[in-house]
């Protein structure tokens, strides 16, 4: 049978690792975020091995968070791919040792183009340490390797780092929600960040009538549109919703209700959102109120559309 024992160990030390990195947060890492914040060009994420491959994942949730950055392969770059190097960049270089050639022959190019530099190293007397603008310390006390060589404990805690500087940048740049959902238009996030507007009925599709209108043209017009609902307009700006329900509160109410105009049935001042709201807040305030529909206006409450459950239905999100 695996051993049980051992796999529990690397989840402690490897935690342990990352836990360590709580009380060593100083000046150094809120010098290197306002690099960051500050920077004009590209952040350009750089390691070798494993390392190599945490700085993609480091570059991707930069990127994904409002800060242009991508990963740069030392050993690449010393054979042509430096030409991306631009004096408005700053240069994130992980290396446990410090010591890593090929991140090392970057040096003189980075200095020599004016480019800043933050290094997250293990060693803080190393020379890549002593060469950055800025040192982040990473040290660890034990690989979760049984034989203290393989990069576990020291990756898990570089990809840790990385996270705590992006987090910390997107507060600091004031990344919003609606700046993620214009970043991520694919996938599950994508989906869940999509804005009212792109889901909403528009156009010939919305339900609408004036307050004049009879009852017998409100329900056709509500038949016609299937939403179980109508907008009323004065001028074209909403007064007012006609909805089954309503329909059938006013229908054992008053007998002659096919008499009455819109005007004379409708609620006043329905819930309105804007087309910019994201989906996932319109199902919230759609469970909220316990409604199926929301109409959608603008500043001077024009109609531009409705959403109804359905369409978030639809998106397969919920």
């Amino acid at each position: 049978m695996p051993d049980l024992a051992l796999a529990r160990k690397v989840l402690k030390t490897e935690a342990a690792a990352i836990l360590s990195l709580v009380d060593r947060l100083d000046d150094h890492f809120s010098r290197a975020v306002l690099m960051l914040r500050d920077c004009h060009g590209r952040v350009i994420v750089t390691g070798m091995g494993k390392s190599g491959i945490i700085c993609r994942k480091i570059a991707a949730t930069f990127s994904s968070t409002g800060t242009p950055a991508f990963f740069l392969h030392p050993a690449e770059a010393i054979h042509g791919d430096l030409g991306v190097l631009q004096k408005e960049d700053v240069v994130v270089a992980i290396s446990q040792s410090g010591e890593t050639g090929e991140i090392l022959r970057l040096l003189e190019t980075i200095r020599r183009i004016g480019a800043r530099l933050v290094a997250i190293t293990g060693v803080r007397s190393s020379t890549l340490a002593q060469a950055a603008d800025v040192a982040l310390d990473c040290e660890i006390a034990e690989e979760a390797c049984p034989m203290n060589l393989v990069p576990t404990a020291s990756t898990t805690a570089a990809l840790a780092l990385g996270d705590a500087l992006a987090m910390t940048l997107l507060v600091e740049k004031g990344f919003r929600p609606e700046d993620f959902a214009n970043l991520h238009p694919g996938g599950k996030i994508g989906k869940r960040l999509m804005r009212v507007e792109a889901l909403m009925h528009a156009g010939a599709s919305v339900p609408i009538v004036s307050v004049t209108t009879p009852m017998r043209e409100v329900i056709y017009e509500m038949s016609r549109q299937g939403l179980g609902m109508t907008c009323v307009v004065d001028a074209n700006r909403l007064v007012g919703i006609i909805t089954d329900g309503d329909l059938r509160r006013r229908m054992s109410e008053t007998p002659s209700v096919l008499e009455l105009t819109a005007g004379e049935t409708m609620t006043r001042h329905p819930i309105t959102i804007s087309g910019s709201l994201l989906a996932a807040e319109a199902l919230h305030l759609m469970e909220e109120r316990k409604i199926t529909s929301l109409i959608v206006v603008d500043a001077e409450r024009n109609v531009q559309g409705v959403l109804h459950l359905h369409n978030l239905w639809r998106t397969g999100l919920f």
